[in-house]
């Protein structure tokens, strides 16, 4: 089984700059006209599961920096909930405030609006314990949205199953969404990478990495769909060293996930109107 050494960056939009020109070669781009780094532009109009990705804003109380991620709306009983990774929510240790999604984001316009965030969920580990690369398995969050007149399924559309694997599962074909930022990247436009995936790591939940796409910042949060249902969430990119690039995918398998899940689900349902 593939060991990776997972001292990994997280992906900043202030570090974007640095990411290597040859991160993926060539040969092992997968996506037609990819880039350096594996990604192509989003055909419009975004249709489908790229109607329900979007960008998640949010703001350090502390550094008052504001950090971009992706999020893709996951179907749920009540509706309203968004799936990402938790360091979108948490950065440098510190729930990020001011939070909101924006599905279907496009050159700076939400054209299904914008939905703020009243709940957040990630795993209890990543509240409680200092960031080390144990925690990439369980790198994935969940935000509960507004209501409104209507829940945010209602506007965008039906969202995606959860699709569980176990350790040492492997996916050909996934197809990774999100909005890089930076370097060649204009942070505003949605963009993807078709990747094949191995095995990460030789404990826990695991995690499925991918050397066909390299995501540059932005791109934390945003889905890795499978089938038509998502598999995981893009967590961090290699070290900038790493000339060759690759990608971690924090995998929606075991119970930490389900139990997240049920309970954001529950909490959610309870805060609809009567």
């Amino acid at each position: 089984m593939l060991r990776l050494v997972l001292s990994l960056v997280l992906l900043d939009p202030a570090a974007v700059t640095e990411v290597s020109q040859r991160n993926v070669p060539m040969p092992r781009v997968l996506t037609p006209d990819g880039d350096r780094l594996g990604y192509a532009p989003v055909p419009r109009p975004y249709t489908g599961a790229r109607r329900l990705t979007g960008v998640l804003l949010g703001r350090d109380p502390v550094t008052r920096t504001d950090v971009l991620c992706g999020g893709t709306v996951i179907g749920s009983r009540s509706r309203s909930l968004v799936l990402t990774a938790a360091h979108c929510l948490y950065h440098q240790g510190r729930l990020l405030k001011q939070l909101a999604f924006l599905p279907g984001y496009d050159r700076g316009r939400p054209p299904l609006g914008i939905w703020p965030v009243v709940r957040t969920w990630v795993p209890s580990r990543w509240r409680e314990q200092p960031y080390s690369s144990d925690l990439l398995p369980y790198d994935v969050g969940l935000v509960g949205v507004e209501r409104r007149k209507r829940p945010l399924e209602a506007v965008t559309g039906r969202g995606l199953s959860p699709m569980p694997t176990t350790r040492g599962t492997t996916l050909r074909g996934l197809e990774l969404l999100g909005y890089p930022a930076g370097k060649g990247y204009p942070g505003t436009q949605m963009y993807r990478c078709l990747g094949d995936t191995v095995e990460g790591v030789s404990e826990g939940p695991g995690l499925m990495v991918t050397r066909n796409c390299h995501a540059a910042a932005g791109g934390s949060g945003g889905p890795a769909l499978y089938g038509g249902a998502v598999a995981g969430v893009v967590s961090s990119s290699s070290p900038l060293s790493d000339t060759k690039g690759y990608t971690v995918l924090t995998r929606l398998g075991g119970g930490p996930f389900e139990r997240m899940f049920a309970r954001a689900d529950r909490v959610m349902r309870l805060r609809e109107p009567a």
